[in-house]
């Protein structure tokens, strides 16, 4: 089964301000090319200790309502150990904690099985490291 596993890197700027970035166009046209119509799996994984991938609703404000939820959590402020980079740069080395690093979603006929108002998101709330990359992998 040569073609049961399959898998590419996404580079992403996320720029330098907090940012849910929506990754679900890309995951899709990741799947027409290496699902090819086949039933699998995609796992979508982020190779970074300040970011995260979640599946929630986007363009209604939840996006940005997960940044803020984020903010009373895990506050920008002096209290972290971790103490390099910005101001309350190790909040973001917590977040993993809260946002994993990974999603692994179903496959059927070769298309992403997600919910009416699901989509797939990067999570970054590290203003130092503009510059992402995303795995993603699939495995029919």
């Amino acid at each position: 089964m040569p073609d049961a596993f399959t898998t590419r890197v996404l580079n992403l700027a996320t720029g330098s301000a907090e940012r849910v970035a929506d990754i679900t166009g890309d995951c899709e046209s990741f799947l027409r090319e290496a699902a090819a119509g086949r039933d699998g799996l995609l796992n979508v994984f982020v190779p970074h200790a300040t970011a995260g991938i979640a599946v929630i609703e986007t363009g209604a404000g939840s996006d940005d309502d997960l940044l803020a939820a984020l903010h009373t959590l895990l506050p920008a402020d002096d209290r972290w150990q971790h103490r390099h980079g910005s101001p309350g740069h190790g909040r973001d080395h917590v977040l993993p904690a809260f946002v994993p690093p990974h999603a692994t979603l179903p496959v059927i006929g070769g298309r992403l099985e997600l919910g009416t108002w699901q989509s797939v998101c990067l999570v970054d709330t590290n203003k130092d490291n503009p510059d992402r990359q995303v795995r993603l992998s699939f495995l029919g």
